[in-house]
């Protein structure tokens, strides 16, 4: 496998049911990412439920859970490899 390929499969990997901190600790970008919700969360995302998982933050902010993952899945695509 090449590089590239291996990391789409990584980044298509994220999934509602893995925390906000397996995310930012294994994709960098993660955390502009979490950061630019912020405003929608109304509080810091990565402060403040780093231990839950998306589908459960997306539930407890009423956040829309299918855009904040392509949000997430979008910013590893565009992460520079190894970053």
């Amino acid at each position: 496998m090449t590089d590239k390929s291996e990391k789409s499969s990584l980044i298509s990997a994220i999934e509602p049911g893995m925390t906000v901190l397996d995310i930012v600790s294994t994709y960098s970008a993660a955390q502009e990412v979490f950061k630019s919700w912020d405003d929608r969360a109304g509080e810091c995302i990565c402060c403040n439920a780093l231990f839950e998982s998306l589908d459960a933050v997306a539930e407890k902010y009423n956040l829309d859970l299918a855009a904040l993952v392509q949000d997430l899945r979008n910013a590893g695509d565009n992460a520079k490899p190894g970053a």
